[in-house]
């Protein structure tokens, strides 16, 4: 089972890496990792999605409450959200067959951010098996 939590950091150098670090020291896999600025420069908010039971989950949030740099842990498993992946695909593609590409792009609801005489990058959003049926479609 996949659990997703979001931590509040200090926005200061080394900070990732201690977190990274407490995972891998620990036997943790990160399964996803968004790490951005809030509103407030001196904060980062990561978004970290672990694979594991319950008990997992607990141990990682007691391990990051106890970093000096976090400040705040949140579990996404009790509480409702929406979840959506993107991915950015380079798709090589010839002549011939361009038509069924962009088709499969307008199917799937997906964009062309930059296209080249021979292939072109999309732009697709969703959950996880739209991206994953995307990309075994092309």
């Amino acid at each position: 089972m996949h659990h997703t939590v979001s931590v509040l950091v200090e926005n200061k150098f080394g900070v990732l890496a201690r977190i990274s670090t407490l995972f891998a020291a620990r036997g943790f896999n990160i399964d996803s990792l968004n790490v951005s600025e809030t509103e407030d420069p001196a904060i980062s908010r990561m978004t970290i999605v672990v694979k594991g039971d319950y008990s997992i989950l607990e141990q990682v949030t007691k391990q990051l409450n106890k970093l000096v740099d976090v400040i705040k842990v949140n579990d996404f498993n009790d509480i409702e959200y929406i979840e959506r992946g993107l991915a950015l695909i380079k798709i090589n593609i010839k002549k011939s067959t361009r038509n069924e590409v962009i088709q499969l792009i307008e199917i799937f609801k997906s964009r062309i951010i930059d296209v080249s005489r021979d292939s072109i990058i999309v732009e697709i959003t969703g959950d996880g098996d739209k991206i994953r049926a995307f990309i075994k479609m092309v």
